[in-house]
């Protein structure tokens, strides 16, 4: 037994409703959908009917809606843009576009320069859902070579790739002020640092290769990302490269000066993993960035 619920209205019978409402009466409804008036009068009144309630009535020469025609004019709204929706996604993906992307992010890139870039992107996306990624260290890299993402920024090349460079990222070693590394003597020798706890930030590659961010502590603690880091950091635990967009906002770190090596900084790069085969909505993005991080 089928107990399936089957609409007794048409988004057709809807629609007609809302070019009444839209246009100020039925002539003009008429006009404007280039329908006959008997058609859309009959629309109309078959829906009223069907529903059991009165959403229209003709006061004078003016058609105005009645408070349940009001409630049931936002309502339907919702129901004609969702199946336009729905009808656009459908031609879209026939043209070749995607229903998703995925952006794979370096974590000491400061989202906050691609707002801007995601508020156009949205706009524009006709649909597609977009998936941000987090990627530190070899798992950029991964995300290029393996093609596990449309879209990649990265702050190194796998080699053979070619990137757009964009900005520059830089890292400062912090410390919670009381800790005993910030009544030290500046700069300090890598040698002070090794007895301390360090914060490292977890290599999101499935084959991570530690090569950065370690300065050979005997005590390493690892989290998922900047924001853990800056907690412990801030407890006074230990020690951490965090980059300022992270760190501009805290009252309670100093900086240390390290001999021969007080910052990291170092390029970033966009790039396509995929090159001739992405797709429309990511060369859309691609370029969004482009233009909002190299500037044309």
């Amino acid at each position: 037994m089928n107990n399936a619920y089957r609409p007794r209205t048409t988004i057709e019978q809807w629609r007609m409703f809302q070019a009444v409402v839209d246009y100020g009466s039925y002539a003009s409804a008429a006009d404007a959908l280039s329908k006959s008036q008997s058609s859309i009068n009959h629309a109309v009144a078959k829906l009223q009917q069907v529903l059991g309630v009165e959403l229209l009535r003709v006061v004078g020469r003016k058609t105005e809606l009645t408070p349940i025609g009001e409630v049931m004019l936002r309502r339907s709204r919702q129901l004609t843009s969702h199946i336009t929706e729905l009808e656009q996604l459908a031609k879209n993906l026939e043209q070749g576009w995607e229903p998703e992307i995925k952006l794979a992010i370096e974590m000491v890139f400061d989202r906050s320069l691609m707002l801007p870039v995601l508020q156009t992107f949205q706009t524009q996306s006709r649909g597609s859902r977009l998936v941000i990624e987090d990627t530190v260290l070899t798992g950029s890299i991964e995300a290029i070579t393996e093609q596990s993402a449309d879209i990649v920024i990265s702050h190194q090349l796998p080699k053979g790739v070619v990137g757009e460079p964009i900005i520059n990222y830089a890292l400062q070693l912090v410390v919670a002020k009381d800790h005993p590394l910030a009544a030290e003597t500046q700069p300090l020798q890598p040698d002070q640092l090794s007895q301390h706890l360090q914060i490292v930030i977890r290599d999101t590659a499935r084959k991570p290769v530690e090569a950065e961010g370690w300065l050979r502590a005997e005590q390493r603690w690892t989290v998922n990302n900047f924001n853990e880091a800056l907690q412990l950091v801030e407890a006074g635990l230990g020690f951490c490269w965090l980059p300022p967009f992270i760190t501009a906002h805290s009252n309670q770190l100093k900086e240390l000066q390290l001999e021969g090596s007080s910052h990291r900084a170092g390029g970033m790069y966009l790039v396509l993993p995929k090159d001739e085969k992405t797709g429309p909505c990511a060369r859309l993005l691609y370029d969004l960035l482009r233009q909002q991080l190299v500037g044309g």
